[in-house]
């Protein structure tokens, strides 16, 4: 049975129809599970690009094309959905529901990863970059719909934290797809000691399978479809909104700096410290890990909705209980004989994490619960640990320094995400798809450090990602702001 959404904050005009609240729980944890693939998914490219590294004998810029041909999908298929809704003045998704949309999403993304077989069957790394183009325009379709339909399903005050704990299940996609895919393509699918291209598509096969499953599952639940007939104002009318002008800014950026972050990492450790590929990958868990705790530990901290004093201790155990987990996970390996063991890291080699896990548990607390305010130390400290990482020499310290930042970009998509779309009403599904169209930073943030990288080495190439959060520091002090706010 279809009703109103009661005091809908985001979409205030009264006109989403929706099912009713006894559904939000059900309907969100079938969200979470989207989150957690399109997070699984778009890591898979970090050992992809090594992979494609070895076999077609790439240098860093062509290798990282993995990257650009990605989140360039992002831009064309978010333009093309603005230009059509804007240009009829009826939003695609609020016509046909946000449950449709998705459905459809998952749809495309499980074409894109089909593609990857006949992709390998011609040895054609630009049937590969063309197969990913077609898997992340389903997950750009799918991002316009989830990230917006976990924002309204409940009050504005909590919609951040909202967005952060959906936005931790796709950290906890990003954390086991570098483990899980340098064991696939490095080890399971591959009888010898190098990557294969048959090993890579068998990889993809599994993940289509599972997003085909999802659309099926999303396609028949019981789920608010939220549907709003009403028209919208053609041209630029969305971008009277300043919040949203920089925040597009801001999640270029922002996607930029952490995937080229992550995209590098490896080649870093493998260049740097000598790492063998599934060792890396192994390390590069605590990376996209951190964030994970970090955006699991900003669904409490954001959440107004619990008191102050139980907010601490609840954030602090779930430091301790996600950190344990990753600490878990990273150790399993896979013997000559096929078998699962645990080979874990020396736990000397993570005192340096547990000091950064710490410092991230401080900032929480002088966020003081304020997205904004949260969003602005967390960029200090990153631009800081890029700087550690850069200048502290081939040491340990400097590796987790980089490894820990993950910790401090958990927090950033939900946080500029809701400040971004904060009142546009009826503008927000349009306002969301100019926001993931910006993802596509990523593609050129990505190579650019390639770039460096070939020309003064993957340590220095660190500092490029500090331009991106000086802006993202921007946003969180300034840009941030809604007319409201500024004239006030």
């Amino acid at each position: 049975m279809a009703g109103q959404i009661p005091n809908n904050p985001i979409l205030d005009d009264g006109a989403l129809q929706a099912g009713n609240a006894p559904q939000y729980k059900s309907a969100f944890a079938i969200l979470t599970s989207l989150f957690f693939m399109w997070g699984f998914i778009t890591v898979v490219n970090d050992p992809l690009i090594s992979a494609f590294k070895k076999i077609f004998d790439l240098q860093a810029f062509h290798a990282g094309l993995v990257q650009s041909a990605f989140f360039i999908a992002f831009f064309v298929v978010s333009l093309i959905y603005f230009l059509v809704s804007t240009s009829k003045g009826e939003d695609p998704i609020n016509k046909i529901g946000y449950k449709k949309g998705m459905s459809f999403s998952l749809g495309v993304c499980s074409l894109g990863c089909f593609a990857f077989y006949p992709s390998a069957l011609a040895e054609s790394y630009p049937m590969f970059l063309a197969s990913l183009f077609i898997l992340a325009s389903g997950v750009t379709l799918l991002q316009i719909c989830a990230n917006p339909y976990a924002a309204i399903m409940g009050s504005k005050e909590t919609a951040s934290s909202r967005l952060n704990l959906a936005q931790g299940f796709n950290s906890l996609g990003t954390t086991l797809a570098p483990l899980a895919a340098t064991l696939l393509i490095f080890k399971v699918f591959t009888t010898g000691t190098e990557p294969t291209l048959s090993a890579i598509s068998s990889t993809y096969l599994i993940t289509g399978s599972l997003f085909l499953a999802l659309a099926l599952l999303v396609w028949g639940a019981d789920m608010p479809a939220y549907t709003n007939a009403k028209k919208t104002k053609g041209g630029l009318a969305v971008l009277q909104f300043p919040q949203l002008k920089w925040g597009i800014g801001a999640i270029f950026f922002y996607v930029g700096g952490e995937v080229a972050i992550g995209s590098w990492l490896m080649t870093f450790m493998e260049n740097v410290f000598g790492f063998e590929p599934t060792k890396a990958g192994a390390y590069l868990a605590f990376y996209w890990g951190g964030a994970m705790i970090g955006r699991l530990l900003g669904a409490v901290s954001l959440n107004t909705e619990i008191a102050t004093g139980k907010k601490y201790p609840m954030m602090a155990a779930i430091s301790v209980g996600v950190f344990g987990f990753i600490y878990l996970i990273t150790g399993l390996d896979i013997d000559g004989t096929g078998s699962i063991v645990f080979v874990g890291l020396e736990f000397s080699e993570v005192l340096f994490y547990l000091l950064f896990l710490g410092l991230n548990y401080v900032a929480f607390i002088l966020g003081k619960s304020n997205a904004a305010r949260s969003l602005s130390i967390f960029c200090v400290i990153v631009i800081a640990l890029l700087l550690v990482g850069v200048f502290s020499g081939e040491s340990k310290f400097a590796l987790w320094a980089l490894l820990s930042i993950g910790l401090f970009n958990s927090i950033m998509w939900s946080n500029i995400f809701t400040l971004a779309i904060k009142d546009l009403g009826i503008y927000t599904s349009q306002g969301s798809s100019l926001l993931v169209m910006a993802v596509v930073g990523g593609a050129f943030i990505t190579p650019l450090q390639g770039f460096i990288s070939d020309l003064w080495g993957a340590q220095l190439s660190f500092l490029t990602p500090i331009i991106c959060y000086g802006y993202i520091l921007f946003y969180g002090l300034v840009g941030h702001k809604t007319k409201e706010e500024i004239a006030s």
